[in-house]
């Protein structure tokens, strides 16, 4: 039986309260041209069994794809019990934990996930979470910018993933924040520290190193650091959580270490589902917690000195005065950041270790390969994680298609965002590909790129 909770007297009461006769009086505002008089798009109601066999004919339609894809959105082995546990009632169905007494389960997972997060970013705090990696770059700018104080100026390397640039561009522009991009070397697919001298000689409030890059370049995050923490200039790093198992986390670069560090959380534990879910995780040193949006969970003990958790630094409006308020953001991608807590926990140090190492063992051999056998190039010359950018000599996006044609996803053509890249193809490769689909990589590779 569907909840109801208006009965036809509760809204005729409630219309006449108004003075409304209709309740589509309400709307009278919307344009008729604009309003649709029946939903005809929408199919014949069906029965479960018959929705049932609807939706295993849709899901066949997709099919299996051998994917090479990355650009910010990874496929990872997600072991069966990540996601077995989080679907638990007690995980599945919690809201937002205000009521510390009974929620004491879903705020330790919390502070756990924090715990873990700052850890693997070498910083002090992190949050408990955001909406994904690009909404995280704009509150992390924004936070720079409040810590600043004296400076509207944020330097973003032209490396950054563009959708990234596009969402803080439109988050901080409306508070007068400048963005200024900064070029890449066309040889090394990097940001020189040497090739910003001229951006340091006005005062800006932060520099953005990403880490990978979107081209899958590692930066010179020591040299970068340094050169900004020189400039009074804060850093934000953007880095990839399964690199850093790696890769010198973000609290440990140059002499000083990165004062935030951004990211999206995907990799870990959530997987690939038609655009979704992500999640965003922020960390930063002690010295900036009181500008960190969202919320933190914190560890305490009762009055019988039992240990519990409570939230802690609630930077919402809805908690504090407005004018002190540092974000809007009102939920945390709770669900996704459980099933990261649990994958991190089951896979430990050495095990995220070890994934990081057989993503990057396998884009070493799928590059090897295509040197050697299809004769194509890298493109840039940096050292890289899990995706690289290849030279085709031909543009990218007709090859891509011949390619899905065989059922292989074969990267990504960058040549919309860099035209200068539209020869090129960014290719990723994770723990999950085998010799064999290394192999039919090529193959599919080969026969796309000879067809045209």
């Amino acid at each position: 039986m569907p909840f109801i909770p208006h009965t036809d007297d509760d809204v005729r009461a409630m219309l006449a309260s108004i003075g409304v006769q209709r309740t589509e009086s309400l709307f009278d505002e919307i344009p008729q041209a604009l309003r649709e008089a029946r939903l005809t798009a929408v199919p014949p109601q069906l029965g479960e069994m018959d929705v049932m066999r609807l939706m295993q004919q849709r899901a066949e339609q997709d099919g299996r794809w051998l994917n090479f894809l990355g650009a910010g959105a990874y496929e990872h082995h997600i072991p069966a019990a990540v996601w077995q546990i989080v679907t638990r009632g007690e995980f599945y169905s919690a809201y937002t934990p205000y009521q510390a007494e009974a929620s004491q389960g879903t705020l330790q997972v919390l502070y756990e996930y924090q715990s873990m997060m700052a850890s693997l970013t070498g910083l002090d705090a992190t949050n408990a979470s955001l909406y994904d990696g690009a909404s995280a770059l704009a509150e992390a700018i924004l936070m720079a910018v409040r810590l600043h104080k004296s400076s509207h100026r944020v330097l973003v390397p032209a490396t950054v993933h563009p959708t990234y640039v596009k969402v803080a561009r439109t988050i901080v522009s409306s508070q007068d924040i400048e963005l200024i991009e900064l070029p890449y070397c066309t040889e090394q697919g990097t940001t020189l520290p040497e090739s910003l001298q001229r951006f340091g000689e006005k005062p800006f409030a932060a520099l953005v190193i990403p880490q990978p890059n979107f081209f899958g370049a590692l930066e010179q995050v020591h040299a970068l650091t340094d050169w900004a923490q020189a400039h009074a200039a804060l850093v934000i790093g953007v880095v990839n959580p399964v690199a850093l198992a790696l890769l010198a986390p973000p609290g440990r670069w140059g002499q000083r270490g990165a004062d935030i560090a951004v990211g999206e959380g995907q990799p870990l534990g959530v997987p690939l589902a038609n655009g979704g879910p992500y999640f965003g995780f922020l960390a930063c040193k002690q010295a900036h917690v009181r500008q960190m949006p969202g919320r933190i969970v914190g560890r305490t003990v009762d009055l019988d000195g039992r240990p519990g958790f409570t939230l802690t630094l609630q930077a919402r409006e809805q908690h504090i005065r407005r004018s002190k308020a540092t974000s809007n953001i009102c939920t945390n991608q709770g669900l996704a950041v459980t099933a990261a807590t649990i994958h991190m926990a089951l896979l430990g140090p050495q095990g995220l270790r070890r994934v990081a190492q057989a993503c990057h063992a396998n884009l070493r051999a799928l590059l090897g390969r295509l040197e050697t056998e299809a004769g194509v190039r890298r493109r840039f010359a940096a050292p890289v994680f899990h995706e690289a950018v290849i030279a085709l000599g031909a543009p990218a996006a007709p090859i891509l298609e011949r390619m899905r044609d065989q059922r292989v996803l074969g990267g990504l053509d960058p040549g919309a965002d860099y035209p200068e890249l539209a020869d090129s193809l960014l290719v990723c490769a994770t723990e999950t590909k085998t010799a064999a689909d290394l192999g039919r990589y090529l193959e599919a590779f080969t026969a796309a790129r000879h067809a045209g």
